[in-house]
């Protein structure tokens, strides 16, 4: 594999760890203990960055974690998720920058265009309101003073004080396949982020966003979230897949994906179509394999092979404009070895550059 790419791993603050997909497992619970090994596996294991899930009503608190978390780790970059329906955007530059200080400088933002809980917001809108945060947060985490007169903030403030290590915002990531999501990445992100897909519409959606993004005279990079199952033989690792859903009832997974708060979203819409338009074995193209998306919302396929094909997945990937990877697996510390131990030693890889 030529050129180099961000590698991160996934710490399951959201209740969404597995031994079998729909069958809770106390030991897999999310807590502070058992996100921690996940994210202290990830650190030994070489991964770059770990992402940090962020949801209203399941799992641990996104940025608590992320500052108990901190000062554990050595090396690793954090991916926190920040829900901007339940934010106000000086106090979490605040806490975003004390962070990144606790870290080392060591942090990067994945923005999420939420609702808040218990109201919803027109697509438009929210999105709206999701490029006005990033506008005053990229401003104060830059150390800049603020005279804001927007649709939804109306602001005239100093910086905070404190500052990220490296003086400016850190990237911002963030994803979304709705029209109003593109634009809203086109003008705010710094790196866009897709779930699975076919080949030919990863190709599609990565000349879309560039286009958008140089309209504006701006460039994005390119993140994939997918998970992955890998083993030593392509037998074995599609025999870890399918013991996976072995104890999965329709009924049970359908419970698990409508809890989600984003169900609906366009991007979600499409994992359910990738499903649907997969082979009986669930396998949509070569080693992506659609099973996982029968039991979570959100990102709901896996590169399921020996290591050598995970390997060609990721630089066929990496050829169409991939520089970032955040990958998962279940049950998520086991999966983190597997792949740390088979794959990651092949890879040319280090935090992504902006």
């Amino acid at each position: 594999m030529t050129g180099r790419s961000e590698i991160s791993w996934f710490s399951a603050l959201c209740d969404d760890d597995y031994e079998f997909l729909g069958v809770p497992d106390p030991g897999l619970a999310s807590s502070w203990e058992h996100c921690r090994n996940i994210a202290l596996a990830a650190e030994a294991g070489g991964f770059d960055n770990l992402l940090l899930p962020s949801g209203y009503g399941l799992g641990i608190d996104t940025l608590a974690f992320a500052g108990g978390i901190a000062p554990l780790l050595k090396r690793m970059r954090l991916l926190a998720a920040v829900r901007i329906g339940e934010v106000w955007p000086p106090q979490l530059a605040r806490q975003l920058a004390t962070i990144d200080q606790m870290l080392g400088g060591r942090l990067t933002i994945n923005i999420i265009s939420s609702d808040l809980p218990g109201e919803t917001l027109a697509s438009g809108p929210r999105y709206r309101r999701t490029v006005e945060a990033m506008t005053l947060l990229r401003a104060f985490l830059n150390g800049e003073s603020v005279d804001f007169d927007g649709e939804f903030w109306k602001l005239k403030l100093d910086p905070p004080r404190v500052r990220p290590v490296s003086g400016r915002a850190p990237p911002f990531y963030f994803g979304g396949l709705s029209e109003d999501a593109r634009e809203a990445a086109a003008q705010g992100a710094d790196v866009y982020l897709m779930w699975p897909d076919r080949m030919e519409v990863v190709r599609e959606t990565i000349a879309d966003l560039r286009a958008r993004a140089e309209k504006r005279g701006r460039r994005l990079k390119f993140g994939y979230r997918v998970h992955v199952v890998v083993r030593e033989t392509e037998e074995e690792a599609r025999i870890a897949a399918d013991r996976l859903l072995s104890r999965l009832d329709a009924k049970t997974g359908e419970a698990i994906k409508s809890r989600s708060l984003d169900s609906q979203s366009a991007g979600v819409r499409r994992q359910v179509e990738l499903r649907e338009a997969a082979a009986g074995d669930g396998f949509v193209e070569d080693n992506l394999w659609t099973g996982i998306g029968r039991a979570r919302s959100g990102c709901g396929a896996a590169i399921v092979g020996d290591p050598d094909q995970v390997l060609a997945k990721l630089k066929a990937y990496q050829d169409l404009g991939v520089e970032a990877f955040i990958l998962s697996g279940y049950p998520h510390q086991a999966e983190a070895d597997l792949f740390a131990r088979h794959v990651l030693p092949h890879l040319e890889h280090g935090a992504l550059e902006l």
